[in-house]
């Protein structure tokens, strides 16, 4: 080691020294890596203890040294050749990069241990690579072996250039040692997260302070948290009962942690004092008749429900999840007209303007004009039309208000906002339900989801919340069957819907996109393209298009004009997935349907079937699509229960952040954790710690003051 690295080593010891858990990345990286600080705090990464659930990719045993004639393939191997020849073919430029070029690279090369020749090859990189081994006689390098036309070789190695034959080796300090390759991370480079890893003192390793009540290690017979985290990352070598071990701690730690954090939010949104809403029986009998079926049971027992939330002391946070056409709304509603009878307001939020006039067309024909004023607000109300909405509200003389997001915004006031109805819970987030439930003190909460939650997802994403499930769907309703449409039964689908057309039944058809797009090669249907499609196919039929693009009066028309049979069949983006409720609409038919999620495709599907006549989906592929594409759409044909759709979706597409910011399922803040694979750890961890909250063990006092200092709890999900 040089005079120069010793004093380097000194400085980073050094530096290290003053290096917490608590520290922030800042005090550990220094000013220079603020760009990096500024990627990994956007996505929670603030302090040097969160840099502990960034786990490698993978951690591989480096071998010794050695000649060519020990390569294996698929195992990692360090060798020392000289280089015989380079050649680099050019591959394509790099868009924004002016004229920077990528290029293949293969490099021949002969072991100076042994006489063998072999090749060592780069794909798509830069010039710089090909003069920095094009300028070396000697080269050590490390790769992964395998075999091409017989011969061994070594695609993208790490290497070094050497000076001679017997220079000192670059990789002796870690030879026989570990590879630790960690993942990208916001844009931020595995090798640049290792080096971070590398700055973290081992004094710091060995002292992981303890979460998990002492207790719980101990008769759960629990590594330390100290000793997991180093297993994980390779600070000590891991074997394999060890890594076992390890894995089963941290993932037992996970659901152990949210379960401490969901408890605290549920505190949180039940603290506040609410006013207590009594239902007036006659008006409540007489508002239920206006209904044209008998309530089912599950509907009468979740009314009931919400019945005793309104009426205690503080407000209801209820979740009422159920399929699609299964009389969720008729409970909102229900709840709507018993905060209005006690002198209060309630507001409908939708996630689409199309759900939002469907809701307002439906309660203008149950709630009776003359007694209660029901209005409509949406982005694309006019601006005079809005001012007389917010003042009516700010007076209190509108009591329902139905919109989408223009309820949250600032210049809606009300007088006394009694209960704030969500709808598709799915589409928003816990912030934008406290902004609008804060619209006045202790407003109660209900929130609906079509979209059926799978037990181990309801004790994660929704633990906050009290949840009603209803499963029986109303009499009379003759539900749908599903197929799934190939090149081979493509014109069978066409001569059914001609059937069902001849019978006065009216047609969905949704498609993935409006138009198609110049910027990428399309291989999906678009709107534009269908449209004109079917209106060859059925040119005795009326067949209209309809998209989120277009102005609200324009789908309002649109909606209309299908409600009221003027349109035979209408083509459609995936905006008609909630809000439209036609009866004599019979068949839906998916263009492209690997192009939709699983809850998507069962929540389109829903749209008929909802009367007396029965209802068919087609999820229609004239083209050849992937096993996989396939093997997922049988899920749908083969499956009506919304359960275990949504059980297979989450599967697919994981449970989302929990207390972070990102929605979707894919970047799942669960760092070992799986609620599908881990179920049974995730029911023990919550029996667990509500046990110990129940009994006040001080351990867990001690972790829910920690975690209450958190804003992320309470603000987001």
């Amino acid at each position: 080691m040089n005079s120069s690295t010793k004093t380097t080593t000194k400085s980073a010891s050094k530096k290290a020294k003053s290096t917490e858990w608590s520290s922030s990345l800042e005090d550990m990286l220094g000013k220079a890596s603020l760009k990096t600080i500024e990627k990994l705090n956007t996505i929670g990464i603030k302090e040097v203890q969160d840099l502990l659930w960034v786990f490698p990719l993978r951690v591989l045993e480096l071998p010794p040294l050695r000649s060519f004639e020990f390569i294996e393939e698929g195992r990692i191997f360090i060798g020392r050749a000289k280089v015989l020849n380079v050649q680099a073919k050019p591959n394509f430029r790099v868009r924004g990069r002016g004229k920077a070029m990528l290029y293949n690279i293969i490099v021949h090369v002969q072991d100076t241990l042994s006489d063998k020749i072999l090749s060592l090859k780069w794909f798509n990189s830069y010039g710089s690579v090909t003069q920095k081994i094009s300028n070396c006689t000697y080269i050590e390098f490390m790769g992964e072996a395998s075999v091409f036309n017989g011969q061994s070789q070594f695609t993208n190695p790490d290497f070094f250039p050497l000076e001679s034959a017997e220079s000192e080796s670059p990789f002796v300090s870690v030879a026989n040692e570990l590879k630790i390759q960690y993942p990208t991370v916001n844009t931020i480079p595995g090798v640049q997260i290792k080096k971070m890893m590398d700055k973290i003192p081992m004094s710091l390793w060995n002292n992981i302070p303890e979460t998990l009540p002492a207790s719980l290690i101990k008769n759960k017979n629990f590594l330390s948290l100290s000793e997991s985290f180093k297993v994980i990352h390779a600070k000590i070598k891991p074997t394999a009962e060890l890594e076992s071990q390890a894995e089963k701690r941290l993932i037992y730690e996970e659901f152990f942690e949210d379960q401490i954090k969901i408890h605290l939010r549920r505190q949180y949104f039940k603290k506040p004092k609410a006013n207590s809403y009594q239902v007036n029986e006659e008006c409540f009998k007489k508002f239920c008749s206006r209904y044209p079926y008998t309530l089912t049971s599950d509907q009468l027992k979740t009314l009931n429900d919400v019945r005793v939330d309104l009426g205690g002391a503080h407000p209801m946070m209820r979740l009422v999840q159920g399929d699609v056409g299964c009389g969720k709304t008729t409970i909102a509603m229900i709840a709507a007209m018993i905060v209005i009878e006690n002198g209060a307001q309630a507001a409908l939020m939708c996630p689409t303007e199309a759900l939002a006039m469907q809701h307002f067309l439906s309660c203008s024909e149950l709630f009776d004009a003359e007694k209660y004023n029901v209005r409509l607000i949406l982005g694309s109300t006019p601006a005079k039309e809005k001012k007389l909405i917010q003042k009516e509200l700010a007076e209190g003389t509108i009591d329902f208000i139905i919109g989408t997001h223009s309820l949250i915004q600032e210049t809606i006031q009300f007088k006394q906002l009694g209960l704030a109805i969500i709808d598709e819970q799915h589409k928003f987030g816990v912030d934008q339900r406290i902004r609008l439930t804060s619209k006045s003190t202790g407003t109660h909460c209900l929130i609906m989801s079509a979209t059926p939650i799978p037990r181990s997802l309801s004790l994660t994403q929704y633990g906050d919340l009290d949840i009603s499930t209803i499963k029986v769907m109303p009499a009379g309703r003759k539900g749908h069957k599903t197929r799934i449409v190939t090149e081979a039964t493509y014109q069978q689908f066409l001569s059914f819907i001609m059937t069902r057309l001849s019978l006065h039944e009216q047609i969905y058809v949704v498609v993935p996109a409006i138009n198609e797009s110049v910027e990428i090669e399309q291989d999906f249907h678009n709107l534009s393209e269908v449209l004109v499609r079917f209106k060859k196919y059925f040119p005795d039929h009326r067949v209209e298009g309809l998209h989120g693009q277009m102005k609200a009066d324009e789908k309002a028309q649109m909606f209309a004009a299908f409600k009221e049979h003027k349109v035979n069949i209408l083509i459609s983006t995936s905006v008609i997935e909630v809000g439209i409720n036609v009866i004599n609409a019979t068949v839906m038919a998916i263009m492209n349907p690997e192009r939709f999620g699983l809850s998507s495709l069962h929540q389109l599907r829903g749209r008929v079937g909802r009367g007396e006549k029965p209802g068919f989906c087609f999820l229609v592929n004239d083209k050849t699509i992937s096993a996989l594409s396939m093997e997922r759409l049988k899920v749908i044909e083969n499956n009506t229960d919304g359960f275990k759709i949504a059980e297979e979706d989450l599967k697919l597409r994981g449970e989302g952040d929990l207390f972070g910011t990102d929605q979707s399922g894919s970047n799942s803040q669960k760092r070992l954790a799986n609620i599908i694979l881990h179920a049974d750890v995730l029911y023990e961890a919550r029996e667990d710690a509500l046990k110990l909250i129940a009994a006040k063990d001080p351990d867990i006092l001690l972790l829910m003051q920690r975690y209450a200092q958190d804003e992320r709890i309470f603000t987001t999900v």
